[in-house]
């Protein structure tokens, strides 16, 4: 369930999404935190000629927390290339393919696709978060949900400018190496857009009833994640998740064709630091399952 949350949460909030644009910043309330040492898992694959190091990003983290060290901080600084889930990518074009995944047809609107009951939960929802009830009317149920998972973790202090994405690849540009991507901005909302809207309007709603436990369920994300233990990370953002069409969609094929990359760039020479989700990296069906069925080894070096 907190995988489809925060599957495209940080692309909403890296390409300025139209509805935040009108909405309030909601700000930190949380008290500054005392830095803390972390060590999140990380594995490489390799041959005779090639190295390719696994890991697993958090898109969103409060301060504080001490990550890029050690041997992460080695393998990054020994790669030719940064290879994420999408390239960096220019706000116009972003917002483009926002607008093109993320609004209803003209003449549709959101609280009139739901149930008398829907929409008031829908509306207590909004005001409780200062919002106007018709915030989200142009927009796909899919899209509303994801924006409202962000409010919480706002207030409480999580930041995309803490993320790891965001870390890396400002690295990756003082360094002036290549970052590419293993999929598109258009596919990747493409997985949510192309839900029916009745499974979307059910995502929204399971999104609405765990908003008040969002903040303690994501900080065990981060505690797993912190420590480096990724079968408990992926148990934690996968947990509840009982509709396989999503799953197919979110994880499991995503994490076969990753491993297929994976396995075809070990023909090219080099050293690639790949950094994917965490939830992709770990318990069944991870990127590591499918690698090796494929006949790839991979190692955990951190």
């Amino acid at each position: 369930m907190i995988a489809r949350i925060l599957t495209p949460l940080a692309l909403l909030m890296a390409t300025a999404a139209p509805a935040q644009q009108t909405l309030p910043t909601p700000q930190p309330v949380v008290a500054e935190p005392v830095p803390a040492e972390a060590h999140p898992a990380l594995w490489k694959v390799s041959d005779a000629d090639t190295t390719i190091y696994l890991f697993g990003t958090i898109h969103l983290l409060p301060k504080g927390l001490d990550w890029f060290k050690g041997p992460l901080a080695q393998a990054f600084a020994g790669a030719d290339e940064l290879v994420t889930e999408i390239p960096e990518i220019d706000p116009q074009t972003s917002q483009g393919v926002l607008i093109k995944r993320g609004i209803l047809p003209t003449g549709q609107s959101l609280r009139d696709q739901m149930s008398p009951k829907e929409r008031a939960k829908f509306e207590q929802t909004l005001t409780g978060f200062g919002l106007p009830v018709a915030a989200f009317d142009r927009f796909k149920p899919w899209y509303a949900a994801v924006v409202l998972a962000t409010l919480p973790l706002q207030r409480t202090g999580y930041s995309l400018a803490n993320g790891v994405e965001t870390d890396l690849a400002a690295r990756n540009v003082t360094l002036g190496r290549p970052r590419t991507g293993l999929e598109t901005l258009d596919y990747q909302l493409s997985l949510f857009d192309g839900f029916s809207p009745k499974v979307q309007r059910r995502y929204l709603f399971e999104v609405i009833a765990a908003l008040p436990d969002i903040e303690k369920d994501v900080g065990g994300m981060v505690e797993a994640w912190r420590i480096g233990d990724a079968a408990k990370l992926a148990a934690l953002m996968n947990a509840d998740e009982d509709d396989p069409a999503m799953i197919a969609a979110l994880l499991t094929n995503r994490n076969k064709a990753w491993a297929t990359w994976i396995k075809v760039r070990l023909d090219r020479p080099g050293t690639v630091f790949l950094a994917v989700g965490a939830g992709h990296l770990g318990g069944k069906g991870s990127v590591q399952d499918q690698l090796e069925g494929l006949g790839v080894k991979s190692a955990r070096v951190q």
